[in-house]
């Protein structure tokens, strides 16, 4: 245990804890397709700054989308994530570099504030018709680059995105596929030159993997088609919860 400390910088409680809570996170990204990074951004913030954890959501997304990938990429609308791969390529280095420049606290509270901005969207089912646009569809991508760059959940914004454009289920999928492998390709080649992927950041990662894993099989075998209505509803209004918590909790502070 002492290597691992010494490896990720962190004590034996926080690898714990951080355990539990990716865990967690990940059991609901197994049973309703979302919400791995945005549930640990919201819970873990204390434990680790938003640009700290940011780098090590790459390993625990990219290996979530792995294990959850079904194929279907045929189906995609290849326009459509070429755009968002652009955008998201853009904004990722501005989010970051932004983020780069303040003060923890200050950190914490964007972060925070644009979960909650961002499921309650989601919550409320908002359209936003311009974004089905050619221009809306880069725009969407530049801001899930920035908005990752802040707290890790640029897919968030890309669902809302989604409901916008109201794409067939299948086309969503192989879009959604697309879009994952290459913007996280993308990303990881913006946190090695901007340099929040170190070794750290990378130990974390790695480690923190294994949880990720049993949580999203964990949340997978607990899915219940008839309840599949209510997952989302559910995992959107626990997120409010979190993250509302957490900004009354960094505010008072």
């Amino acid at each position: 245990m002492n290597l691992l400390a010494d490896l990720t910088n962190l004590t034996t409680t926080e690898v714990l804890l951080l355990s539990a809570i990716i865990f967690v996170a990940s059991m609901v990204r197994g049973f309703s397709g979302f919400g791995l990074s945005a549930v640990v951004m919201a819970s873990a913030i204390f434990i680790l700054p938003p640009l700290a954890l940011i780098p090590m959501l790459w390993f625990l997304e990219m290996a979530g989308s792995l294990a959850m990938f079904k194929g279907g990429m045929k189906d995609a609308d290849r326009p459509t994530a070429k755009g968002l791969i652009i955008g998201s390529a853009c904004g990722l280095p501005v989010g970051l570099l932004i983020n780069m420049q303040l003060a923890t606290e200050t950190s914490k509270a964007v972060a925070l504030s644009v979960l909650i901005v961002l499921a309650f969207g989601q919550l409320a089912k908002v359209r936003m018709p311009f974004l089905a646009t050619t221009a809306g569809t880069y725009g969407s991508g530049l801001g899930a680059g920035i908005v990752t760059g802040f707290a890790g959940a640029g897919g968030m914004l890309i669902a809302l995105y989604m409901l916008a454009r109201n794409l067939p289920a299948r086309t969503m999928r192989g879009t959604l596929s697309i879009y994952l492998l290459g913007a996280g390709v993308l990303g990881l080649a913006t946190h090695l030159i901007i340099g929040t992927m170190d070794q750290t950041a990378i130990a974390r990662g790695l480690f923190f993997i294994i949880p990720t894993l049993l949580g999203l099989y964990a949340g997978r075998a607990l899915f219940i088609p008839r309840l599949e209505p209510y997952y989302k509803p559910f995992c959107l209004t626990l997120l409010l919860g979190l993250a509302s918590l957490g900004l009354i909790r960094t505010v008072s502070n």
